[in-house]
């Protein structure tokens, strides 16, 4: 895969991952600082590490598989492996300034 395409395919990922959700909180899960990491790998595998705001998240199963549901039907992925990680915790300091505007943190 070229660089350009890696990046296109990254990019579209991002995009999807704007599109998940806690249903707690309006704010989606990328904007919050819940996604670590992205890789795409030559077999077109995305690998996605991210947490939750706290690891008794009553969502988390739910919000897992759409990430993995969305992610791997993204244009130029074939599947997503995806990595759950509470190290390092996450905490308010992660999401994005639009994000704390939106929840009243700015």
């Amino acid at each position: 895969m070229e660089n350009s395409e890696y990046i296109e395919t990254v990019n579209r990922i991002i995009g999807v991952l704007k599109s998940v959700y806690d249903p707690e909180i309006p704010v989606n899960i990328y904007d919050l600082g819940l996604v670590y990491d992205i890789e795409l790998d030559a077999d077109l595998v995305a690998k996605v590490t991210m947490t939750l705001t706290a690891p008794s998240c009553p969502m988390a199963e739910m919000i897992v598989e759409e990430v993995k549901y969305k992610v791997a039907g993204t244009k130029g992925v074939k599947d997503c492996d995806l990595v759950l990680t509470f190290d390092p915790p996450w905490d308010k300091s992660m999401m994005t300034d639009e994000a704390k505007l939106e929840l009243g943190f700015l």
